[in-house]
């Protein structure tokens, strides 16, 4: 393998790292419940804490450590990550799990914004949106690998073992990147304000609106997939972990699909996608009354209704390096910022959702969330078409 290759390999096991950590309690949320004595659905306010906090410090660190060699600053990050996801294998009790949750969640996203700056430097030009999409596909490997071995070593061994594993890989993930990554590499220093600045350009709101919607729809059911596997749908906890298998791999096709789109002007397609996202939502409550056809719904909304991700990611990078060279870093953040946004408002809403009107009705709020997702992304694309315009 060439220096390249190796160096986006380890990328992706930092993503896979990331999403292990992030993912887990969706596999694992009820065995949390009956270790801690607490609700299904208070665990749940588990992944909405986890994500208003990555959402608020991402922003914050990326910006206030802009000035300083990336490097250095990644290797720091990780360092507090590792700390802060070992207790949480330590937690014995409800509070402590939160407060260790929280310590990871304060650098995660700037891990996962740092990887992108990164990788968008080293990356010959025609493999940027390849690379950013395996990033992306690191997610979904860990959801395949990672979320079901998780769930089996809590199944069998206590939940807390689970996360004990995810800190041995994330030792070995340090020292990876300790060897491979270069020490001094280029970046355009900016202050704070010249940075924020970024934010102003509304073909970057509206993109980050986009994300955040698009986050919401998918995990205002996605955050109950374990009790609508096996409650809503009756199946058994062996069968649980073949089809959590399924939905990730499932999801590793999404973000390579992705990755082609962002190759072909992929933001121009997504209108079409929200469409059908919103008809096959509609259908939620009616699909879920049966076993294998609320599986199958499961798994295409899990193809489709994320796919925008690698090109609304490239668009960003795009803008700031034609407008913003020295907001990059914040550029590679906001996708990661504004979806764990979504995921904490859909979440929010999930819970809500259940204590009112139980797992089958989740769908209802994933409608909407997709209806404005919809309205945004032709948005988007008006205002793209009239930028080309006024540079031409």
């Amino acid at each position: 393998m060439t220096k390249y290759q190796l160096q986006a390999a380890s990328f992706v096991l930092v993503s896979f790292m990331l999403g292990c950590n992030e993912f887990i309690v969706v596999g694992i949320i009820s065995d949390i419940s009956h270790s801690l004595n607490v609700s299904v659905a208070t665990v749940g306010y588990l992944v909405t804490v986890f994500a208003t906090v990555y959402a608020i410090s991402t922003p914050l660190i990326t910006v206030l450590t802009n000035r300083f060699n990336r490097y250095h600053t990644f290797m720091a990050l990780m360092v507090i990550f590792l700390i802060g996801n070992t207790l949480t294998g330590f937690a014995t009790s409800f509070p402590i799990l939160v407060a260790a949750r929280m310590i990871t969640a304060v650098v995660a996203g700037t891990i996962e914004s740092l990887s992108i700056a990164i990788a968008n430097v080293i990356a010959p030009r025609e493999k940027r949106a390849i690379l950013i999409s395996w990033l992306a596909a690191g997610f979904s490997i860990a959801s395949v690998v990672g979320v079901p071995i998780g769930t089996a070593i809590s199944t069998n061994f206590g939940w807390q073992n689970a996360f004990h594993v995810i800190s041995l890989l994330s030792l070995v993930t340090c020292l990876i990147l300790g060897w491979l990554l270069p020490k001094n590499l280029k970046q355009v220093p900016g202050g704070i304000k010249d940075q924020l600045v970024l934010l102003t350009d509304k073909r970057i709101y509206l993109g980050a609106a986009l994300i955040l919607f698009t986050a919401a729809a998918s995990y205002a059911y996605y955050t109950y997939v374990r009790p609508l596997i096996t409650t809503t749908l009756g199946f058994n906890t062996t069968m649980l972990n073949w089809l959590l298998v399924a939905i990730g791999i499932m999801s590793i096709i999404s973000n390579r699909l992705s990755g082609t789109l962002a190759e072909h002007d992929g933001l121009r397609w997504l209108p079409r996608f929200y469409v059908v996202d919103i008809v096959l939502l509609a259908l939620f409550p009616v699909a879920m009354m049966n076993a294998w056809t609320g599986f199958a719904l499961l798994m295409v909304l899990t193809l489709l209704v994320t796919i925008g991700g690698s090109p609304i990611q490239i668009h960003f990078l795009d803008v700031a390096e034609e407008s913003y060279p020295q907001a990059t870093a914040l550029a590679s953040a906001l996708n990661a910022i504004f979806f764990n946004v979504g995921i904490s408002l859909g979440s929010a809403t999930a819970s809500g959702i259940l204590s009112t009107a139980g797992l089958t009705s989740l769908g209802w709020g994933a409608v909407v969330f997709a209806v404005i997702s919809l309205g945004v992304s032709l948005w988007l694309n008006r205002s793209i078409a009239q930028h080309r315009a006024q540079t031409a």
